[in-house]
Parts: C-alpha cells; structure tokens; sequence
C-alpha cells in the first residue's frame, strides 16, 4: 500500500471510529456496536460512507468538524422542538439564562416545525416594550431568513452589547402583512418577582420567570403584603407570558401554597427518569388566603405546573385564556469539548395525572386580555340618572365630612412597589387583573353571608 493510500485509508477508518464513539457519546447510549447490533452498526456505516463521499466529490471543499456538528444538530433537533446541540458559545449563553443578566432585546422563543416563534416577551424589555407578542413568528433577524437558522444561532444574532440595534421581521396571525421591529439591545434582568398591593388587604404578585432566587424573592413579596395590609384577604398571582425556568423553583413556588399531597409528576422512558414525585412539604409558612392565577397562551412550562397543581388541588382559580401546552422536561449535559446538548427526557403531569402536552392549561373562567376604557366607563354611569342628580335633592348628613376624612386617609397611605415601577392605576386597566380583583371582594363579601 502506497503513502498515499495509507494515509486515505487510517482517514477513513479514523473518521469511522470517530463518527461512532461521539454518536454513542451524544445520545447517551452506550451500545455494543457489534454484529449482535446489526442494524444499528448498518446505518452508522451508512452515515460514515455519506461523509467520505461529500469529502470526496462535493464540489467545494467541506470542512468535516462542521458536516459532523450539523450532522449532530440535526439528529438532535429532529426529535422534537425543545432538544439542540449546542456549541460552545451557545452552551454558555445558556447558562447565563438563570442567573445574573444579559444583554439582549428580551424574547424567549422556540422553534416548533422549523418555524422560529415567540413563547412571550419578557416584562420590560425591549421587545415587549415595541409590542412583541406571544406567538409571533420571526422570519427575518437584521433582513437574515430565519428558515434555515438554528436555534441558537437565532439567539446569538439577536443579544449583542448594549445599545446596539437589531431589525426583527415578524408575522403576526390576523396581521396580512410581516411587521418589522427596529430594537435596541439592553440589558435583561434576571429578577422575576413584582408585587403591590391594589387595593387595601388585596396582593398582586407577577411572576415573570422561574429563576435561582424566584422562591427566596416570593417569599419576601408575601411578607411585605401581609404586614402592608395586616394579612391579606386575597391574592392574585399572574404568570402571563411566563416562559418557565426552572423546575425546582415552580415545586418550590407552588409549595408555598399548598400544604400536602404532589405537586407535580414525572415520567421518562428510562427507569431513572420514569415517575418521579415531587410533593408539598410541611411547614407553618403556608398562605391560606383566596387565590386567583391569571394565565395566557405565554404562560408555558414551569408557569403551567405551577398553575396545573393549584387548580387541581381547588386552591386557586385559574382565570385567563388556554397556557401555551409545553408538559415536557429537558436536560443538558455538557460534552468534553465544551459544548453541549439540551434533550427531553420526560413528560411531566399535574396532580390529578393530566398531561397539558400540546392542549395547555384550560382557565376556570375565560376572560380575554383588553384596556379597559374608563372614559367609557364614565360616560355609562353618567346615563343613569341618581337621586344626586335630582334637583333640591336632600344632602346625606355628616356626608362632606365624612368624605374628606377618607380622602385625607387615603393620602396618607402609601403603596409600596418592590422589584419594578407597578402602578395600581395602570394595573387596574388591565381586563384580567380588574376581573380576578373583582372575584376576590366578592368571595370576601359572600362569604359572610349566611
């Protein structure tokens, strides 16, 4: 055998071996590659003879590391749309996702069927500023198309330093025509708990996603209320375009609402995958006020475990329109060189044993995302004509006195916002918000009745 057909033939074996070891490696299956494992070995010596012929005779000259790490992203993202591999940039993109901040426009986004789409916005950024929506489809990042795009190369074009700007193209369903974004990147906080108070013995707290400290800081949120209103009568908890996070957070959140029985299920294929139980612990730290939870088709993931567990316990009503459907867990798992690959490993279920895969979370009670008009508001009640409106009517006693000591009252109180500029006002415009606050006095006042 000549130098040269020696070399071509060690190549070729090499890149054989090595195709199969790094197979086996990613999927996690440790085979036997043998003759007892005939069709497995068959199909991997078909993809090997597919890399030697497009080394040979493809009509420019390929570089094998990226056929092979396409080759890798393909198998893993043909799974299904939540499993990627992950290079190295991208692997450690990843991890800032949970902890400290970024710089960025602010989507979180998936890529079912190919099709880049938005899972929400997150609260105050950018892209929510400009109107982002859930369920938007990007299909172009700076005039790029994103049919061919990868997902992480989509979130590596679209964070970039601070103050530089990105152009988004999205399409909009009932929208004809695309609608394109110019953004500028800022930084995107990591912190995911905001509360007010709305009204006197009445919480709102916004969890915008699961992260390290969303447990630690909803427990500071509830305290402050509780001692703002000298214990409250009632509790709103919006999870709307909450992407999700971490698992251990949405047990951890839900934990602090429910005092026994499972908080969540799991179930894989592999024996150590398969039925985990995850359930409330006991403690004194429990909240036993009335609860409303307010989701929409942003809500996805941990947001829907957490809103799947309380609704099945009856512990709090669930108001809003159908979660977005993601009842699936994923793991990453860092490969030798630095990069890595995120897969599903399970499917999780809520306490009564429903799946939301791809149906979501259903609301007790349906109620549709608008501003309400108070101006309009106004001018129905001044239709109706009142007993103050008649002339010469009689004055109620002590009435202006009264009144004015409730207004001295009320300027004197002041409402405490932590982690965000949340503004009652601004809040109570918002349909779903007035809604679940409306239900919230009326179970306080019911209640009462005999």
């Amino acid at each position: 055998m000549n130098e040269k057909n020696k070399k071509k033939y060690y190549k070729t074996g090499f890149l054989t071996v090595f195709v199969i070891v790094l197979l086996s490696l990613i999927t996690g299956y440790y085979r036997n590659l043998s003759a007892n494992n005939d069709s497995t070995y068959k199909e991997l010596k078909i993809f090997s003879e597919v890399i030697e012929q497009i080394e040979k005779n493809y009509v420019d000259e390929v570089d094998i590391k990226e056929l092979i790490k396409n080759a890798i992203q393909g198998m893993v993202h043909g799974l299904d749309p939540h499993s990627q591999y992950l290079p190295k940039d991208a692997f450690k993109e990843l991890q800032t996702g949970t902890k400290g901040e970024f710089d960025g426009i602010g989507i979180v986004i998936t890529m079912p069927k190919g099709i880049l789409t938005v899972i929400s916005p997150i609260e105050g950024t950018p892209a929510y500023k400009k109107g982002i929506k859930p369920g938007d489809i990007i299909i172009k990042i700076d005039g790029e198309l994103t049919i061919e795009m990868k997902l992480w190369e989509a979130v590596k074009k679209m964070r970039g330093k601070k103050g530089t700007d990105v152009k988004i193209t999205v399409m909009r369903e009932g929208v004809s025509e695309p609608i394109t974004y110019n953004l500028t990147r800022d930084v995107i906080p990591i912190k995911s708990v905001r509360f007010i108070t709305l009204k006197s013995g009445y919480g709102y707290v916004w969890i915008t996603n699961f992260q390290e400290n969303t447990t630690k800081d909803l427990k500071k949120a509830l305290k402050k209320l509780n001692l703002e209103n000298n214990s409250l009568k009632g509790l709103i908890l919006d999870l709307r375009n909450n992407p999700g996070g971490l698992l251990n957070q949405a047990i951890s959140v839900t934990d602090q609402f429910i005092d026994d029985g499972i908080i969540l299920k799991i179930k894989g294929r592999k024996d150590r995958n398969n039925t985990n139980t995850f359930r409330a612990t006991k403690n004194g730290d429990k909240q036993n006020y009335p609860m409303v939870v307010i989701i929409n088709g942003g809500s996805a993931s941990a947001s829907e475990i957490v809103a799947g567990a309380l609704q099945d316990y009856k512990r709090a009503l669930i108001l809003g329109t159908t979660s977005f459907g993601k009842g699936s867990v994923q793991t990453v798992k860092p490969l030798y060189d630095g990069s890595g690959i995120k897969f599903t490993i399970a499917r999780y279920y809520t306490p009564k044993g429903r799946s939301i895969q791809a149906t979501g979370i259903k609301p007790d009670l349906y109620v549709k995302h608008r501003i309400l008009d108070y101006k309009d508001n106004q001018n129905e009640n001044d239709i109706m004509i009142k007993e103050k409106d008649l002339k010469n009517h009689l004055k109620a006693e002590g009435f202006k006195k009264e009144k004015d000591k409730k207004i001295k009252k009320k300027k004197k109180k002041k409402i405490d916002a932590d982690y965000g500029k949340l503004k009652v006002e601004n809040l109570l415009k918002d349909s779903q918000i007035d809604k679940a606050l409306d239900i919230l006095i009326g179970y306080e006042i019911l209640k009462n009745f005999k």
